[in-house]
């Protein structure tokens, strides 16, 4: 009895409420509820592995929520690089010889969920300066024969007018123009006339009759992904060098690849920019505008592209006045670049080695420049334009490297016109001494590194000045 009233009297006293809920949890409940526990105990954590450009090698424990561009941020950090918003993870098939680059937003479990057991899948942390380039300059990515628009718009389009039509989800853009492309089951191409539309990509059966009747569908975008041919003609058979391909999600292998091949690089970069933009939308200009969020006066419009590290850092200066000044005129920055180099070899020079002593110049000219990062050591020419292709077809994006038809020379490999071409750097010996030329002996360097240097200033017998190289990064 007593007990009983003992627990009567404690279901009497009134109940004091508690001010943290979420703080505790019922003293009589047995087991914590699932809605109590906090978000990230509930995410999982597993294991990836990245490699750069010269296959070193990094594991990564991450959440499996974890995105491509967290990724990039979590390796930049690690590795101390500078964030210009061109670093990206890069998906490869090493048999195949696929590629692409994985979207800022695209879960890197879900990439790997898709990858075939029998197929050497590898992620790549690199730069890609033309990720977003086509938002800085879309008339330059979709020539005006490739491109056409509804009837009731303007022909002349503005720039914003352009991304404004891509963006939009009423009104796309229709892209047309000749593929060849792979029979399914055989080796051999076939050139049709296809047509881009927000349904689909689809070829025509007549010639180039955009009637539906004549319409054949191709391939649809949702649950496939696009990647780039990146050893040419060698394992697909292609005609060219500009082969693109889409492969389902989680498919048997190549069997099921639709692959297609342009005849130039400016058409294929317009048929995959527009599949980009045909495929994520909005979400390609949100990752886009996503570094400039905070910054003032940001707009589709008014975004001024970032530069390079390397061009901003370099300008041309005169210091033999009582005040430092800039040289805009590149006559005379070339000039007085000419001067200044003559004044070099005059005073003898010298530069100090890794140990503090100095060396005379010709006994350094032949090795100097191969601890530069943009000095890659005996690789082909396929090579090198491999891996400019990797970091983006932007204009000014670079290499050297050394010549193999002739082993005393050296080749600059520069990207331009969504083109890549490849200039001769001779070795000129004048009074017992050694120089470096581009343009028959016109402009002489003591050393590939002053010839750099002066390139990245001036665009002089180049197309374009040197912006970005091309680099193998170390994990």
């Amino acid at each position: 009895n007593r007990r009983k009233k003992t627990d009567v009297n404690i279901l009497e006293i009134p109940s004091i409420p508690n001010p943290f809920p979420e703080l505790c949890c019922s003293p009589f409940a047995s087991v914590l509820s699932a809605s109590l526990l906090p978000k990230a105990t509930s995410r999982k954590k597993q294991v990836i592995k990245v490699y750069s450009e010269d296959d070193t090698s990094r594991a990564l424990e991450v959440p499996s929520d974890i995105t491509a561009r967290d990724v990039c941020q979590l390796l930049i950090l690690k590795n101390h690089h500078i964030d210009d918003h061109s670093w990206t993870l890069f998906e490869q098939l090493t048999h195949t010889g696929l590629g692409r680059a994985i979207e800022d937003h695209e879960l890197v479990m879900e990439v790997q969920s898709n990858w075939v057991m029998e197929e050497e899948t590898k992620l790549y942390f690199r730069k890609n300066y033309a990720k977003y380039e086509f938002f800085k300059n879309p008339l330059s990515f979709f020539p005006d024969h490739m491109i056409s628009f509804p009837s009731e718009t303007n022909a002349a389009l503005s720039h914003s007018g352009i991304l404004q039509m891509f963006l939009s989800s009423s009104t796309y853009p229709e892209i047309h123009g000749y593929l060849h492309a792979k029979e399914q089951g055989k080796k051999s191409w076939k050139k049709l006339y296809f047509v881009l539309r927000r349904s689909g990509l689809y070829f025509s059966t007549k010639g180039t009759s955009k009637e539906p009747r004549h319409l054949q569908f191709f391939c649809e975008f949702s649950n496939s992904d696009m990647y780039m041919s990146l050893t040419g003609k060698k394992i697909s058979g292609a005609p060219t060098n500009y082969g693109f391909c889409f492969k389902p999600n989680k498919s048997g292998g190549t069997r099921d690849l639709k692959q297609l091949c342009a005849d130039d690089e400016q058409s294929r970069t317009c048929w995959m920019t527009a599949i980009r933009l045909l495929k994520y939308g909005m979400q390609l200009y949100q990752n886009y505008m996503q570094p400039y969020q905070g910054r003032s006066g940001c707009s589709p419009l008014n975004i001024t592209p970032m530069r390079s590290i390397s061009e901003n850092s370099l300008v041309a200066m005169d210091f033999s006045g009582h005040r430092s000044r800039i040289i805009e005129n590149p006559t005379e920055a070339l000039s007085v670049a000419v001067e200044e180099g003559l004044a070099w070899r005059r005073r003898g020079c010298l530069r100090l080695n890794s140990h503090g002593s100095p060396i005379a110049m010709s006994n350094m000219g032949m090795s100097i420049h191969r601890s530069q990062s943009w000095f890659h050591h005996k690789i082909s020419r396929e090579e090198a334009q491999r891996l400019i292709l990797q970091h983006g077809l932007v204009d000014g994006v670079f290499l050297v490297r050394d010549s193999q038809s002739n082993p005393k020379t050296f080749v600059l490999s520069l990207s331009h016109g969504l083109k890549i071409k490849h200039f001769q750097i001779v070795p000129l010996e004048d009074d017992g001494k050694l120089f470096y030329t581009l343009d028959d002996g016109h402009t002489r360097f003591t050393d590939l590194i002053q010839l750099v240097e002066f390139y990245q200033l001036n665009k002089g017998v180049l197309p374009c000045k040197l912006k970005h190289y091309c680099a193998r990064i170390a994990l």
